[in-house]
């Protein structure tokens, strides 16, 4: 038995090994760094005009409590630290017109609705929904609403997590301490709750909502992490840069922030299919090539991908799988997993 047969079996053996390789190849499969890549093009382009709006409503609405608006807004922008606080600097220059707000409203929900769309189609493709089982498009965009409700939900919980965090302060040092720990991670916990209400608002198929628990939370802990990363970027990164090289610091940290979140959201969806739907353990080879002892776990990831293309309920598709072409005469004999 050569090398890569040994190696092969022995992550068939081990789900510590098997289960994060079926991850990747069910992550290479779905061509989820194209889907990434489509919801980090939404993002940019609704997140920048959606924050303007949200700086301007709060700077209205608590313009009688300064205090309370500046923490307000502080804690709200502290969610996006790559631009948000480039805003919290600037928001005295975002006070329009009511024509205009009302423009930038409709403009930014257009863009947002692009957002759910995206994340509606990359959910359905990875959990392999059929195409004749997903919404049509006027029952999608409503979902796209409810999505974007949550979203707005999950931004107001977690800035009154942040404010009752930077009040801490009053209590001591030791017990802000505490308080902060307390925060961060009621804030994870938010967090993957508010996954699960996504996925189970987006993903056109039923869910074992138990069995998610644990995915999203790895999830939720990673979104945490990628929060610090992008407010230690603002913070030793951009302080004190030059304005022009600022702003290309500001344009491309915010694209690798929009995308390392969309990586995370994504990944955390596919651990989650490959745990339920037992799509592990893969073959080593078969990305590589077809030349490969397809498992069990193999052949039902391709027979999902395929039934994920089924346009009609009435569309029946079957897969079946001939057997492996022979390796070249002269050649090694195939090992067999």
């Amino acid at each position: 038995m050569g090398v890569v047969a040994r190696v092969d079996a022995y992550q068939r053996r081990h789900r510590w090994a098997g289960l994060p390789l079926a991850v990747v190849y069910k992550f290479y499969d779905d061509q989820a760094t194209y889907l990434a890549a489509v919801l980090t093009y939404y993002s940019f382009l609704s997140l920048f005009p959606l924050l303007l709006i949200l700086v301007s409503v709060l700077g209205t609405l608590l313009s009688g409590n300064p205090q309370l608006r500046e923490r307000v807004l502080n804690s709200a922008l502290g969610e996006f630290p790559v631009i948000g606080d480039q805003l919290g600097e600037n928001i005295h220059s975002f006070h329009g017109s009511g024509v205009a707000l009302v423009v930038g409203v409709l403009g930014s929900l257009y863009g947002a609705l692009g957002v759910a769309q995206a994340a509606q189609h990359a959910l359905n493709k990875i959990w392999a929904v059929p195409r004749h089982a997903r919404p049509d498009p006027f029952r999608s965009r409503l979902r796209g609403l409810l999505f974007l409700s949550i979203l707005a939900l999950g931004l107001c919980l977690t800035t009154g997590l942040s404010v009752a965090e930077s009040r801490a302060s009053v209590f001591g040092a030791r017990l802000e301490t505490g308080v902060r720990v307390a925060a961060a991670a009621a804030a994870i916990v938010l967090n993957a709750a508010l996954l699960l209400l996504v996925y189970r608002t987006l993903i056109r198929r039923r869910l074992p909502l138990r069995r998610l628990f644990g995915a999203v939370l790895g999830g939720a802990f990673a979104w945490q992490l990628l929060q610090w990363g992008g407010s230690y970027y603002v913070s030793k990164v951009l302080r004190g840069a030059t304005a022009t090289y600022g702003l290309f610091g500001i344009v491309l940290g915010l694209l690798a922030w929009l995308y390392l979140g969309a990586l995370i959201f994504l990944m955390t969806a596919e651990v989650s299919v490959v745990r339920i739907m037992r799509l592990w353990p893969r073959s080593l080879l078969t990305p590589f090539t077809d030349r490969v002892q397809l498992t069990p776990a193999d052949r039902r990831a391709y027979q999902s991908y395929a039934a994920t293309e089924a346009f009609k309920g009435f569309q029946k598709i079957r897969v079946r799988f001939g057997s492996p072409p022979r390796p070249p005469s002269g050649g090694p004999p195939e090992e067999e997993g």
